[in-house]
């Protein structure tokens, strides 16, 4: 039986559907930001921050943040153990992704929240 610490205890078919529902949520906030602005062709910004400033588009902006970690998370852990076979330095690289993954979540929910 193969065991990896750094999968956390998911099996395959979580992360797969995660991956899926992460690219579904992730598609259709990219369609309707560019609907948005196909259907506004002479946007200022009293309307975009209108648009931000609605708690609704803060939900639909944090769950696609969240959205990009998973997916970006569960991409670079397949990558980096498929194609980092020594175990220092998969685990290194992993580190550093979980970290700026965590720091751009971070950044982005101060910045849809923040004053």
């Amino acid at each position: 039986m193969v065991t990896n610490i750094t999968n956390f205890g998911r099996s395959g078919l979580s992360d797969w559907l995660l991956q899926r529902a992460s690219a579904v949520i992730l598609a259709l906030y990219t369609l309707f930001v560019v609907g948005y602005l196909l259907l506004h062709p002479n946007l200022d910004y009293a309307t975009w921050s209108g648009l931000f400033g609605s708690t609704w588009m803060r939900i639909f902006s944090l769950l696609a943040f969240v959205s990009m970690a998973a997916h970006a998370w569960i991409g670079l852990w397949t990558v980096t153990t498929d194609y980092l076979k020594p175990t220092a330095i998969r685990i290194a690289a992993q580190a550093v992704i979980i970290l700026a993954i965590f720091v751009f979540l971070v950044w982005g929910v101060q910045v849809l929240w923040g004053a």
